[in-house]
């Protein structure tokens, strides 16, 4: 794929994010106002939780919805947390959340415990918002583990399983991705969807990412109800290529 067509397809599949520990509410304002481009917009914004009843309301007039983040960065195992903390979330108007599994406890033999974290999440947040679930891949390494916490994930009511955190050393990779989008294939529901997130910077990284899915899953699956990138910088190399392909060709010289 050329660079163009790949942005045409990334630019609405975007969950535009900031999570960084400084993050203000002037930092709020530009990232919303920033997934308005000229292009199309962003799938949605992905932010702390405090901040989500002022997404909220930026984004009131638009097609962007408001992700948020719980149990995060480190997976931790108090389900009762963070059920308070997903049911604020929602309470506040979030209209997905994303959950980082309890992988270490996954990791270490625990997996009804991350059972139990995500069909408790899924139960707050039926009818209410989309479940996103990470699995924190680049910490389960294994392929084993990887398979296993995405079928896991999916069996608890995941609308969606996610790489990363984008905190930890590793994090979406396309071994990664193949695992997931193969688990997500074997499950049998389509609807499930995919989002590879830390790392993904350039147009090429998105192309990478739209050619193995749609090599596994088929070219019309990847939509922004199935298919997500979690990035912060990847729009502006996005934007790059779409407006140079707005650029008037210059004619060359002596003609």
């Amino acid at each position: 794929m050329e660079r163009e067509n790949i942005a045409k397809r990334a630019v609405g599949l975007i969950d535009l994010t900031n999570l960084n520990g400084d993050c203000s509410r002037g930092d709020i304002e530009a990232l919303c106002a920033r997934a308005q481009t000229p292009f199309g917009n962003t799938a949605a914004v992905c932010i702390w939780p405090h901040f989500v009843a002022q997404a909220k309301q930026l984004l009131a007039e638009t097609s962007i919805v408001t992700a948020t983040v719980v149990n995060f960065p480190h997976g931790g195992i108090d389900i009762k947390a963070v059920m308070r903390e997903t049911k604020t979330a929602v309470g506040d108007g979030a209209d997905e959340i994303d959950l980082v599994m309890p992988y270490g406890a996954f990791k270490s033999g625990e997996r009804a415990h991350a059972a139990d974290m995500i069909s408790t999440i899924r139960a707050v947040t039926h009818g209410q918002a989309k479940l996103k679930v990470i699995l924190e891949t680049g910490e389960l390494a294994e392929p084993d583990l990887i398979y296993a916490a995405s079928m896991l994930a999916l069996e608890e009511g995941a609308d969606f399983i996610k790489t990363s955190t984008g905190k930890v050393a590793v994090n979406a990779t396309l071994e990664s991705a193949k695992i997931m989008l193969g688990a997500i294939k074997e499950f049998g529901d389509l609807s499930k969807g995919f989002k590879p997130a830390g790392g993904i910077k350039t147009v090429e990284d998105c192309g990478a990412y739209l050619s193995l899915a749609d090599g596994i899953l088929g070219e019309t699956w990847a939509k922004p109800s199935t298919f997500r990138f979690g990035a912060s910088g990847v729009l502006d190399d996005v934007l790059a290529a779409l407006k140079q392909e707005t650029q008037p060709i210059s004619a060359p010289e002596g003609y």
